[in-house]
């Protein structure tokens, strides 16, 4: 039976509301935050900087990730340090490529020889976490985000990419590597069996983590319960 308590693995909450996010930051539950622009949107964020100082006066002490958007290296490396510029407890995310399919490795070498902690993210392929390997400076802290739930929508099982990915990200100090991109609850246990220093996790999954270990037998029964009770609701007859 699993069970959540005891995992070494750190969860990081993924989503862009702040009430949501204060709420996981008091509650114990999480190490640390990740934001997208996606996310932002979905939530209604229409000013990136007021939200991120926003959370960040609320937020001060654990690792929260934001996103540059722009889709040229120059303007990419602009972003990138002003967010930087934002809380010490920020790590700036670049994706591994622009949408040109250019990839950000320079730009992420440059960076992190400069000192930024950085997120690189939306990586799926080896080829691309050796690639960024190559150039992080290991006396900065910085996180590889490969996303096995992208992995798995394409039939592909992540399992095996993960544990490949770990024995490459640890080969150098300060580099985490993180699971991104969770369908659901089990994603937890298999990041921490595969060896991840991290998990991003939305609220939604989150709020699951209650029926770690129930009883199937009694799941079961709350499922039919839940069946007769819409049913009942919907005033359906037969």
């Amino acid at each position: 039976m699993n069970s959540s308590k005891n995992l070494k693995i750190k969860i990081f909450a993924d989503g862009a509301n702040v009430k949501e996010m204060v709420e996981l930051y008091r509650s114990g539950i999480v190490q640390g935050f990740t934001t997208n622009p996606t996310l932002m949107r979905k939530d209604g964020v229409n000013d990136y900087e007021k939200f991120a100082k926003e959370i960040l006066s609320e937020i001060k002490d654990f690792p929260i990730s934001f996103e540059v958007f722009s889709d040229d290296f120059e303007s990419m490396e602009k972003e990138a340090r002003k967010i930087s510029s934002w809380g010490k407890n920020v790590v700036v995310k670049i994706p591994i490529t622009n949408t040109k399919g250019e990839s950000s490795v320079p730009l992420i070498e440059k960076l992190s020889n400069d000192g930024l902690s950085l997120n690189i993210t939306a990586i799926l392929t080896l080829e691309q976490v050796q690639q960024v390997m190559k150039v992080l400076n290991e006396k900065i802290a910085s996180i590889i985000s490969v996303f096995a739930g992208r992995i798995a929508d394409t039939g592909r099982d992540p399992v095996p990419y993960i544990q490949k990915a770990k024995e490459l990200v640890s080969k150098k100090k300060n580099v985490e590597l993180l699971w991104a991109s969770s369908r659901e609850l089990l994603n937890l246990f298999q990041a921490e069996e595969c060896g991840c220093d991290i998990i991003t996790i939305t609220n939604d999954i989150l709020k699951k983590l209650k029926m770690v270990g129930k009883d199937l037998k009694e799941l079961s029964l709350d499922t039919v319960k839940m069946f007769y009770n819409d049913a009942y609701k919907a005033g359906y007859k037969i």
